[in-house]
C-alpha cells in the first residue's frame, strides 16, 4: 500500500543540476496503514535542538526541505498513540530520506528509506498547500512557525504570542555511592529542573536549575543555568550559556585545607560558553566552542577552555573527523537520548563540578588537552567506527578511600564534595589510545556494539608506601597501557517502553583506567558493568505531560580501584570510577 501511494504521487523528473541540500519526507498511518492526519512532527538536529517542526497533511504526509547535510532525528506524536522516535538520519546533498511511520498504542516504529538523485520523486509538494485548503485545519496554521498571513487577525495574534513551543522538566533524585563519589555527580538528594521555550519562534531560551544536598557528608549544593541559541534552517543554531554553582564543603574540610577546626570557604564556579556551526565547503562542517571559568576556592583561577570539531563528509566512503580540546571538554549526551536530551544535557552540565585539588595546600583544577581523529561509515544497518587520540591531564584527580589521619596537616588532601573520600592529585599524565567499534541495528527498537581499544591507565610497581606522604605516593603511580574490549546493548522494551542501555568493559583491572572523553564519538566505554534504565509511567486522572522514572547503576562490581598499603599497613585505595547507584522520578510537559 505504501510503495503504490510513494509511486503514485508524481511521475520520474527530469535530471537536474547537483543540489547542495538533501530533505525528508514521510508518511505517518496507524497499524493498519491508514493515513493520520495532524500529527506532530519534530526536527531535531544533532545536537538534539529542535530544527523545524510540522503537522501531516489528510494524506498523512509531511516534509522539510534545504536541509543542510547532517545526521538528524525525527520525532512523531499524535493524541492516543505512543510518539516514535527516529535518530541518525543521514542527509545528504541531493538526497531524499523517506520514513514510513506507523503509530500504534504499544510500540510505534519508524521505517528509513534512502532516495538518490536521479531516482523518482517519492512526493510532489502538493503536501505542502493541503493545510492551506483544509478548512478543517486552518485553525491551526495560525500558530507559529506555520502563520497564515493572509489573515491580518492571524498575523497580530501571532506577533503577540510571545513564548511558544515550551517543554519542561522537573526530577527528584537520590543516591548511594557507597564509598565515593563520581566526579561531577550530583548530590546525594536533589531537586533539578530544566525549562526550553522560544521566543517570537526562531530565539530558544532555556533555564535549568539543581540544588541538592549530600547526606553523607552535610554539603548543601545549588546550581543555575542560562542559555539562549538562535536556530536557523538546517540546524546552525549558535548557544551561548551562562552558569554558576556553588558548593559548600564539608565541616571536616576546614582542619584538611586551612589547618583548623573552622569550616572551609563554599566552591564557587561561573562559566560562560558559547557553541556554533558552519558550513565551510561543501560537505566540510566545524562546530566550535569556548568556556570561560572562574573557579574561586581559597584562591580565584581564571581558566579558557577552547574546543573544537571538524567533519568531511565522503558520501558513501564515510566520514572524517577530527577534533580538539583544551581544559574542559564538551558535555556529552546522557545514556539512552531522546528528544528531551537538551533538557537532560543541561542538567548534567550542573551536576559537573571541576575536579579540584590541593598541591602543598594550593588549590588545583584538573586541565586536559585531546588531540582526536576518527571514522565512521554507515553500511546497511551497521555502523563502523575508528579513532585514536592523544591526552594530556595535568593536576589529574582521583578519589582516595583512606583511613583517618593520612597525610594529616599536609595540604595534599581535599575532603571529597559529596562522599566521605578525599580527593588526591596525582600530577601530570599523557595517554594514547586508539579504539574500533561496530554497531548493528536490531530492528528499529534496539542495537547491540562492541569495541575494542588500547589507552593508558594508572598502575603501581609496588603496592606498599614506605613513606606515609603525598610525594611518595605520587612516585608509586606510573602511566601504563592496556587493551579493552566493551559490549553494549541498548534499546526499548517492546511491551513496557522501558528504554535501557547496559554495558560492560573487559580490561585487566590490576591497574586503574582514568577514562577519556570522545570528541567523535557519543559514547564513551565506561569501566566495569554499568545500567541505565528508563521507564514510562501512565498519566492518571487527566494530567498533562508526562512521568518518567530512571535508574543509573555505575560500576555495580566495583571493578578497577587501585589497592595500596601504608608503611604501617593500613590499605588504601585509589578510585576514578567508584560503585554508585542512584535514581530519579521526571515530569516531562
Amino acid at each position: 500500500m505504501i510503495a503504490g501511494w510513494v509511486c503514485s504521487q508524481a511521475p520520474a523528473k527530469a535530471a537536474t543540476p547537483p543540489q547542495l541540500t538533501g530533505s525528508i519526507v514521510g508518511f505517518v498511518g496507524n497499524a493498519t496503514g491508514v493515513a493520520q492526519m495532524g500529527a506532530a512532527v519534530q526536527l531535531f538536529n544533532r545536537y538534539d535542538r529542535l530544527v523545524q517542526k510540522a503537522l501531516t497533511n489528510d494524506r498523512g504526509a509531511f516534509g522539510f526541505d534545504a536541509l543542510a547535510p547532517d545526521l538528524y532525528s525525527i520525532r512523531v506524536s499524535l493524541s492516543s498513540f505512543l510518539p516514535a522516535l527516529k535518530q541518525n538520519i543521514l542527509v545528504q546533498p541531493g538526497m531524499r530520506s523517506f520514513l514510513s511511520i506507523n503509530l500504534v498504542s504499544i510500540l510505534s516504529s519508524i521505517e528509513l528509506v534512502y532516495v538518490a538523485p536521479g531516482q523518482s520523486s517519492i512526493m510532489t509538494d502538493d503536501w505542502k498547500w493541503v493545510l492551506r485548503s483544509s478548512l478543517a485545519t486552518r485553525p491551526v496554521l495560525r500558530f507559529r512557525p506555520f502563520v497564515d498571513y493572509s489573515d491580518p487577525r492571524a498575523q497580530r495574534a501571532a506577533a503577540a504570542n510571545l513564548f511558544s513551543d515550551t517543554r519542561g522538566m522537573l526530577r527528584l533524585s537520590a543516591g548511594d555511592a557507597g564509598t565515593g563519589a563520581d566526579f561531577g555527580r550530583a548530590p546525594d538528594l536533589g531537586t533539578a529542573f530544566a525549562v526550553a521555550t522560544s521566543v517570537f519562534g526562531a530565539n530558544r531560551v532555556q533555564v535549568s536549575g539543581n540544588v541538592g544536598y549530600a547526606a553523607m557528608s552535610g554539603s548543601p549544593s545549588a546550581g543555575f543555568s542560562t542559555s539562549f541559541s538562535r536556530g536557523e534552517p538546517g540546524g546552525l543554531m549558535p548557544e551561548v550559556q551562562l552558569t554558576m554553582r556553588q558548593v559548600f564543603l564539608p565541616a571536616r574540610a576546614g582542619a584538611g585545607v586551612v589547618n583548623s577546626r573552622q569550616s572551609a570557604p563554599p566552591l564557587r564556579t561561573l562559566a560562560l560558553s558559547l557553541q556554533d556551526r558552519t558550513v565551510l565547503a561543501e560537505g566540510l562542517d566545524l562546530e566550535y566552542g569556548f568556556t570561560l571559568e572562574s573557579v574561586t576556592f581559597l584562591d580565584r583561577l581564571n581558566y579558557f577552555s577552547p574546543h573544537a570539531r571538524l567533519s568531511y563528509d565522503l558520501g558513501a566512503a564515510g566520514r572524517v573527523e577530527a577534533g580538539y580540546s583544551s581544559g574542559v571538554p564538551p558535555a556529552a549526551s546522557p545514556a539512552g537520548g531522546s528528544a528531551d536530551a537538551d533538557l537532560q544535557r543541561d542538567l548534567t552540565r550542573l551536576s559537573a563540578f571541576p575536579r579540584v585539588s590541593l598541591e602543598g595546600g594550593r588549590v588545583r583544577v584538573q586541565r586536559t588537552e585531546n588531540f582526536e581523529l576518527g571514522y565512521m561509515k554507515v553500511v546497511g544497518s551497521r555502523t563502523f567506527r575508528a579513532g585514536a587520540y592523544r591526552e594530556s591531564v595535568a593536576h589529574a584527580g582521583l578519589l582516595i578511600a583512606a583511613p583517618g589521619g593520612l597525610f594529616a596537616g599536609s595540604g595534599d588532601v581535599l575532603p571529597d564534595l559529596f562522599s566521605n573520600s578525599s580527593i588526591f592529585s596525582i600530577g601530570r599524565y599523557r595517554s594514547l589510545g586508539y579504539t574500533g567499534s561496530v554497531s548493528q541495528a536490531l530492528g528499529e527498537a534496539m542495537s547491540v556494539s562492541l569495541a575494542y581499544g588500547s589507552g593508558g591507565v594508572l598502575r603501581t610497581d609496588e603496592r606498599r608506601m614506605r613513606i606515609d606522604s603525598p610525594a611518595e605516593l605520587r612516585s608509586l603511580v606510573r602511566t601504563s597501557r592496556r587493551q579493552w574490549l566493551t559490549a553494549r546493548w541498548s534499546g526499548t522494551a517492546r511491551w513496557t517502553g522501558t528504554n535501557f542501555v547496559t554495558s560492560y568493559l573487559w580490561t585487566d583491572y590490576r591497574a586503574l583506567t582514568p577514562g577519556h572523553h570522545y570528541l567523535t564519538r557519543q559514547v564513551s566505554p565506561e569501566t566495569g558493568w554499568n545500567v541505565y534504565l528508563r521507564q514510562p509511567i501512565p498519566a492518571f486522572g487527566g494530567m498533562p505531560g508526562r512521568l518518567e522514572a530512571s535508574v543509573d547503576f555505575r560500576n555495580l562490581l566495583a571493578q578497577g580501584y587501585l589497592p595500596l598499603r601504608t608503611a604501617d599497613g593500613r590499605e588504601v585505595f585509589l578510585i576514578h570510577s567508584p560503585r554508585a547507584v542512584r535514581g530519579g522520578l521526571s515530569f516531562i510537559f
